[in-house]
């Protein structure tokens, strides 16, 4: 039996050695020319190939469409997969795993070579669109108006995040021909957009430990601990991803953070009168250098609304409490996500409705799969998207 799979990234690469596997002829069709070019910059360049606690809990986007393929391919069978392939894991924390080596190409080194044992070929073509003939697949035609028969095809071909690695949404295009609906594609683990000036002013620095609360229409719909970035445009880092999974409307959302979150109102008040105690002599913004990051500095002052050159011995208890509380409460006002192209992946896809979540196969075209982000389902950042995708490309291929 012949296999098509269009798309060689993650999903694309694990259904072609699924199917591989069971004895199909498989051939990877790919408009890059090398396979896994997105998985080679996951987890900044070390791929953060899966997370070793519950996935569902952390789905984002449709989870009850995928029980299935994780109990059939779940996050312990990918890294039996990875460490049979000789890539030894490690587990860090918040349970993410990631390769010993934290090198993310010796993933794709030992993917590549496995499918070459399975004796997958792969092609280096541009693909328009999947053949059928009486409501069942039978080959692919390409952008040049070649057409190459095939038993069977699974749609690999990621979302609409970084496009430059080649996710550009044909197959939204190819399965909307095939008469899918296609959810609309929208950013997910995105950086988030702010006009705020100070975010430009502290851009580059990165605040650890802090808590970050998203508030949309006044209702809180996020908040955790972690880590965050300012940028030139706004907000990132792992705390601003998580947060975006949550937010409908940005324009609506304030992000306040908790730059001291270890310590109470009452005890950050403390500290601050200590602080200035210490520092009676000097000027308000030349005495904040133990409680705030450099960067943070001038911006913290202008909000507080504190002369800069006032003495700190000169400071009110109302003005201390002003400074607390702005610590305690540092709001950031959001205007956008940033573009779909900066999401590391895609929310929308392929409609759920329309696939077999036992088999990935179509509802509606025989012999048509979809594997990964193309799917309408999508995850929090930690290892789980990739999931994902081992697990929808690993049920298509063995469902071939």
């Amino acid at each position: 039996m012949t296999v098509f799979v269009i798309g060689g990234g993650a999903a694309g690469m694990m259904a072609a050695a699924k199917a591989a596997e069971r004895g199909h002829s498989v051939y990877i069709l790919e408009h890059n020319k090398f396979l896994g070019r997105k998985l080679r910059i996951t987890g900044k360049g070390r791929c953060n190939m899966t997370n070793s606690g519950e996935v569902i809990p952390n789905i984002v986007s449709n989870g009850r469409f995928l029980y299935s393929a994780l109990s059939r391919f779940s996050n312990t069978d990918t890294v039996e997969f990875f460490e049979n392939l000789g890539v030894p894991t490690k587990v860090e924390r918040g349970g993410r795993v990631f390769p010993q080596s934290d090198k993310a190409e010796d993933v794709v080194s030992a993917f590549t070579a496995y499918l070459k044992r399975l004796n997958v070929k792969k092609f280096q073509i541009d693909v328009k669109d999947v053949a059928t003939r009486d409501g069942i697949a039978v080959g692919v035609r390409t952008k040049d108006g070649k057409a190459y028969r095939a038993d069977a095809v699974i749609i690999a071909t990621g979302g609409v995040s970084y496009p430059q690695t080649g996710s550009t949404g044909d197959g939204y295009k190819m399965a909307k021909k095939l008469g899918h609906t296609i959810v609309a594609p929208r950013p997910s683990l995105v950086p988030l957009v702010s006009d705020d000036l100070f975010c430009r002013e502290m851009q580059g620095l990165t605040l650890k430990n802090v808590v970050l609360r998203a508030d949309e229409g006044g209702k809180e719909v996020f908040s955790e601990m972690g880590e965050m970035l300012f940028t030139h445009f706004g907000i990132s880092g792992p705390l601003t991803l998580s947060a975006s999974c949550h937010i409908g409307n940005p324009a609506d959302t304030d992000v306040i953070i908790d730059l001291k979150p270890a310590l109470t109102e009452e005890a950050l008040e403390a500290r601050i009168e200590r602080d200035f105690r210490e520092f009676a002599k000097k000027d308000f913004i030349n005495s904040l250098g133990l409680l705030l990051p450099n960067k943070m500095i001038e911006p913290v002052v202008r909000l507080s609304g504190i002369e800069p050159h006032k003495k700190t011995a000169q400071i009110s208890n109302v003005e201390k409490r002003q400074l607390c509380q702005l610590l305690k409460n540092f709001k950031v006002k959001i205007r956008d996500f940033a573009p779909i192209e900066q999401a590391i992946i895609t929310r929308g896809g392929v409609s759920i409705k329309e696939i077999n979540p036992k088999t990935m196969e179509s509802k509606l075209v025989k012999g048509v799969y979809f594997a990964g982000e193309v799917i309408d389902v999508d995850a929090y950042t930690g290892g789980y998207n990739l999931q994902i995708a081992f697990s929808t490309g690993a049920v298509a291929g063995e469902s071939v």
